[in-house]
């Protein structure tokens, strides 16, 4: 018998506790550990921030779900991951052990690393979290009612920025419907390079899509800047040039904001000797594994990943939702390896299939792998993108309800279309 341990319940972590119980044995024993007691489908969070959607309806409860799959569920925050004990160390106070560990726990926010940022002690929103995006949606109304300027983006350091996008074209498109765009200035601020790098030096024409996006719906944007510290009403950005000085200050007046913050380890991993890199995010190969605990695997957002490129204002790399599910159908194969005797041989594809949705249209991507340089480098716009993004949120939803976590017809479409999630070790 083996008892392997999913640390973290979000998208990475509750389809690898169903993965791994697919793999695992009769007599394994798989545990999902989540501060949270739902799951929730992030990639919604811009529509509740617009209230569009509600919390509820973009929530799964675990517990029920799990038990049906013979997985157990504790409930629980992670204090500290000891590797070198196989334990894990609760809020509650309980010690959970392991004979295999799979991190998911996505990342921490670091709001306080820019003076002002963030919903809570700060001024601005935030749509990384369900909670966060349904306080947005407050926030929202009551702007709404005495409208002004609006800046949203992403500050130097973050990784994901597809979400700041989406988030800044829902709302143009939500303002409009109100008849009140006409009453509200709009910046984009971005630590990018430029328009649609997204961490990733642009797939396809996505700095042309992106660009003329935000320059048809009057949406002026700022490149390569830092934001120093954001005051009530103000936000104090600084551009940086190609040799890192500054080109220009500006001090942006806003009556609503939204930025993306940098993401680091969590608490629980973070500090721990040979688990992590220095900014607590955990180190993992292809295969998953932890190069210097071997039952230790990691997926997801938490995942140790360097940039693309050295830019004067540092930007990360995004973990998109298909590389996450290649990450998990790979780690869950290379434990049975090891639990069956064996080397870890599979190794996740990190390819990329990519919905942005704008409100009434969007963006579509494919990059395979996520990483250039790539075999496949393809992007597309139009109304078919929105419509697309309402029937993937509804057909996850739905197969997470059911305690599935790749059916076998949407694995037979991918093959199809030949988007891989695995592939052999060299």
């Amino acid at each position: 018998m083996a008892h392997i341990v999913v640390l973290g319940a979000g998208l990475g972590g509750t389809l690898m506790a169903l993965e791994m119980r697919k793999e695992a044995r009769r007599t394994d024993t798989v545990t999902v550990i989540s501060d949270y007691p739902t799951f929730h489908f992030t990639p919604s969070n811009p529509w509740v921030a617009t209230g569009w959607r509600t919390p509820d309806a973009i929530k799964v409860d675990l517990a029920p779900m799990l038990s049906k799959k013979k997985i157990a569920f504790i409930q629980s925050a992670a204090i500290k991951v000891r590797p070198v004990d196989n334990a894990i160390d609760l809020a509650s106070g309980e010690t959970v052990s392991y004979d295999y560990l799979v991190i998911a726990t996505g990342p921490e926010l670091a709001f306080d690393e820019i003076e002002g940022l963030g919903p809570h002690g700060g001024f601005t929103q935030s749509i990384c979290h369900v909670d966060h995006a349904a306080d947005a949606k407050e926030k929202w109304e009551a702007f709404c009612a005495d409208p002004g300027p609006i800046v949203v983006g992403a500050v130097q350091g973050a990784s994901c920025y597809g979400p700041a996008y989406e988030y800044a074209l829902i709302l143009d498109t939500d303002l409009r419907r109100r008849k009140i765009r006409d009453k509200v200035p709009m910046t984009f601020v971005t630590a990018e390079p430029y328009i649609g790098h997204l961490g990733l030096d642009g797939v396809g024409d996505t700095k042309g899509l992106l660009e003329s996006e935000l320059r048809n719906r009057h949406i002026r944007w700022l490149t390569s800047s830092r934001v120093k510290s954001v005051e009530d009403g103000v936000m104090h950005v600084e551009e940086v040039g190609e040799d890192g000085a500054v080109k220009k200050a500006h001090d942006l007046a806003f009556k609503f904001a939204m930025m993306l913050p940098a993401f680091r380890g969590v608490g629980a991993v973070r500090d721990v000797e040979g688990l992590v890199n220095p900014r607590g995010f955990v180190l993992a190969d292809q295969t998953g594994q932890n190069p210097n605990h071997a039952n230790v695997f990691a997926i997801g957002v938490c995942v140790a990943i360097p940039p693309v490129a050295a830019y004067p204002v540092p930007v990360g790399v995004p973990k998109t939702g298909f590389m996450i599910e290649s990450m998990v159908h790979a780690t869950a194969k290379n434990i049975r390896a090891l639990m069956d005797g064996e080397a870890p041989r599979h190794e996740a594809t990190w390819n990329a299939v990519c919905i942005a949705d704008f409100g009434d249209g969007g963006v579509a991507f494919v990059a395979m792998p996520q990483i250039p340089p790539r075999n496949v480098n393809w992007s597309a716009e139009g109304g078919w993108v929105h419509l697309a993004k309402v029937a993937f949120e509804k057909y996850f939803l739905g197969k997470i309800r059911r305690g599935v976590g790749e059916p076998f017809y949407e694995r037979a479409v991918f093959d199809m279309l030949g988007i891989t999630k695995l592939k052999e070790k060299a």
